[in-house]
C-alpha cells in the first residue's frame, strides 16, 4: 500500500496533531486510511462508500453517537 498515490482531504486541519483522512484511488477501488495509522486502510468501491456517505450525510448514523 505504500505505492498508492494517497491524498490528504481538504477539510484536515493544520493543527499541532495535524490529523487527517487520506484517500487514493487505485485499482479500481478506494482507499482510505488515518494519517496516524498508515499501515490500516480501508478499501471499498466507488458505489458503497457513496452511498455510506449519502447516508451519513442524512443523519442515519446520529443514533450512533
Amino acid at each position: 500500500m505504500h505505492d498508492i498515490p494517497w491524498r490528504k482531504s481538504s477539510f484536515s486541519g493544520n493543527g499541532v496533531n495535524n490529523e487527517c483522512l487520506e484517500v487514493a484511488a487505485a485499482d479500481g477501488a478506494i482507499h482510505l486510511r488515518e494519517s496516524e495509522a498508515p499501515g490500516t486502510a480501508i478499501r471499498t468501491a466507488p458505489r458503497p462508500l457513496a452511498a455510506f456517505i449519502r447516508a451519513t450525510k442524512a443523519g442515519e448514523f446520529d443514533h450512533l453517537r
